[in-house]
């Protein structure tokens, strides 16, 4: 394990994010014990003032917060750049206009402060996170109490069932940072979804999880042109398309890994294969009927085993569902589920 002072480094990927740093940052800050935690500021070639904006924090915080500057390379690109620069024993990516509980941070660093004693610290620890939705007064917090144990030391074996559409997004992860390197993991630069692969292809490296039950993560989401809107997701299908291929090819064999891991990842991959058939749905454009069509295609041309337990599965079966009748019952079911989660 990487020698450190730091025990928890914060990776924040930021373009023309200076209206909203200081909350992110300050939230980050608000831990009563600061002296090993690391905030890198990664400015994407912002074209305002957030740069400027993080060599003031990094002036105000010497020896916590860090100011990265490189050229435009996207939110994968800065991830990447943050990952290689952090000393901490495990890290976070927490999004420039994202922020997190101050009574969720004391709770989790508590955790990884006893994890870095040890001689096998615990490689992934995942917590709760709210759909923080613009003008919705009902925040939606998403748990794992169905699938997960909360406050033990778990294998991937010991995960019970998720639920259809209950899936460990990036928000909940944090990493042991020696585990991610040896992932090898490289996001795509100029790509946006890319935290589908970052929730994804690290995990066959993950040995030993655990699970806080606390609502760590704020998911600030409706502002405008956030690139989870409908109408955004819907022009950048071909995004979708190579974030999907990229997961397909970090997808082990069955046999190869504990059989609870290949059932999660089978899981999590019918959910990125189904919503990005739903977006090429609801673009009504044939075009990208016939890319979604191909995006199965895709699937079994690289393994036609793991392109059978993900059509196994009930979401991905009701994404395949034929003709106009089916693209009808699927675009009505997204309004629905938007509706009473809020997810974008």
């Amino acid at each position: 394990m990487t020698n450190t002072s730091k025990t928890l480094s914060f990776v924040i990927p930021s373009y023309n994010m200076e209206a909203y740093l200081d909350r992110c940052v300050n939230s980050l800050l608000s831990a009563r014990k600061t002296d090993d935690i690391e905030v890198l500021i990664v400015d994407d070639g912002s074209k305002d003032g957030t740069l400027a904006y993080a060599q003031k924090l990094e002036r105000n915080n010497p020896g916590v917060v860090r100011a990265i500057h490189q050229e435009n390379k996207g939110h994968g690109g800065a991830v990447n750049t943050g990952i290689a620069a952090a000393t901490g024993a495990y890290v976070k990516v927490v999004d420039a206009d994202d922020w997190v509980g101050p009574e969720s941070l004391e709770e989790v660093m508590a955790v990884l402060r006893k994890e870095v004693q040890r001689d096998d610290p615990v490689d992934m620890l995942v917590t709760n996170y709210v759909y923080d939705k613009i003008e919705k007064r009902h925040k939606h917090v998403v748990n794992f109490r169905r699938a997960m144990k909360p406050g033990k030391r778990l294998t991937w074996d010991d995960l019970g069932r998720f639920g259809i559409a209950e899936y460990i997004l990036m928000h909940a992860l944090i990493f042991r940072t020696d585990v991610v390197r040896a992932s090898g993991m490289q996001l795509p630069e100029h790509t946006f979804y890319v935290d589908f692969i970052y929730a994804y292809q690290p995990f066959p490296w993950v040995k030993t999880l655990q699970y806080l039950d606390t609502p760590f993560y704020h998911y600030y989401i409706g502002r405008e042109g956030q690139s989870v809107q409908t109408d955004v997701m819907i022009r950048r299908v071909d995004q979708l398309r190579l974030v999907n291929q990229r997961m397909v090819e970090a997808t082990p064999e069955r046999g190869t890994v504990p059989d609870g891991l290949y059932r999660y990842m089978i899981h999590f991959l019918s959910i990125e294969s189904s919503v990005a058939s739903v977006f090429m749905i609801l673009s009504k454009n044939p075009e990208n009927y016939a890319k979604k069509e191909q995006l199965w295609a895709d699937i079994k041309a690289h393994s036609p085993s793991i392109y059978a337990d993900v059509r196994r599965k009930p979401m991905s079966r009701a994404l395949n569902l034929r003709g106009s009748v089916g693209r009808f019952i699927i675009r009505n079911g997204y309004l629905v589920a938007e509706k009473v989660v809020g997810f974008n």
